[in-house]
């Protein structure tokens, strides 16, 4: 754990450039041997818009990572952060604790916020305007959502008290797990299910990106679901049955165009209906 640990302290941003496309390229050829959905798109040209966002979010994370080595290296230095507050706790249980405390700050409540907080969830709604959901929507984030979400994850790791070691772990999960839960890839129902006990399944994830509420409103974790589970934000429905996109923001064109995309969030706020299913 120590070795894993040191690693992640210093990972190279090489190491962690491969970490993202070597995730986007497995997942890709997943889809197309095992999809959940054919959709009958040209899949680059669907995808061009997503990595447009991909790059965005790469360049502000970079310009702001200083930020979070000195906080993740002020809290290790001065004993701050609710990890390094409870004493002799085991390396496995430190790295763990970090991994999960993160992903509600980071990850579950940056979220759940987003979608509480009207300005929040303009923004928000460049994701789920994808009416095509697949691995490469994990990164569809407008610039100013990448900034909300940097906040949060940066307000984790002083609360936490994680060192950069964490940090860059569970940034690097985030992304293969973020990947993952999006990829449009069909495992057999069982093994989703069991999946979901712990982490984000696809299944799982794919019902936030129904189109309606409640559904929309629900599953907001990242890497583990037990935050959704214990905070009552849980939800199931047949994945048969899920369509994507917002009820309110119906428009293939606008939601498949970069422009379109990015003046997005100052749009007239428009309340989103609620289903009966």
């Amino acid at each position: 754990m120590e070795d894993l640990l040191n690693y992640f302290e210093t990972i190279p941003s090489l190491h962690r450039s491969i970490i993202l496309v070597s995730g986007i390229t497995i997942f890709w050829l997943l889809e197309g041997a095992v999809p959940l959905f054919r959709f009958s798109y040209r899949k680059w040209r669907h995808a061009l818009p997503n990595f447009f966002f991909t790059l965005t979010t790469i360049i502000i994370n970079f310009a702001l990572a200083f930020l979070l080595l000195n906080t993740s290296d002020w809290v290790r230095d001065n004993g701050f952060g609710i990890i390094n507050w409870i004493p002799d706790l085991p390396l496995w249980a430190y790295i763990l604790l970090g991994l999960l405390l993160l992903d509600f700050f980071g990850a579950y409540l940056a979220h759940w916020v987003e979608h509480k907080v009207k300005p929040l969830w303009m923004i928000h709604l460049v994701h789920h305007t994808d009416h095509e959901v697949d691995t490469t929507t994990a990164n569809r984030h407008h610039p100013m959502e990448s900034l909300v979400r940097f906040s949060f994850t940066l307000m984790g790791v002083l609360v936490v008290g994680t060192p950069i070691g964490i940090v860059m772990l569970y940034q690097s999960l985030s992304i293969v797990f973020s990947q993952f839960s999006h990829a449009n890839i069909r495992l057999p129902h069982k093994l989703d299910k069991a999946i979901s006990w712990v982490l984000v399944s696809p299944d799982m994830h794919k019902v936030h990106h129904h189109y309606i509420l409640p559904y929309t409103d629900s599953n907001y974790g990242n890497i583990f679901s037990i935050w959704d589970r214990l905070l009552g934000t849980y939800m199931e429905m047949d994945r048969e049955a899920i369509v994507y996109g917002v009820d309110t923001f119906p428009d293939r064109k606008e939601n498949n165009s970069i422009r379109g995309l990015l003046k997005q969030p100052f749009h007239k706020y428009r309340k989103p209906t609620t289903g009966g299913q």
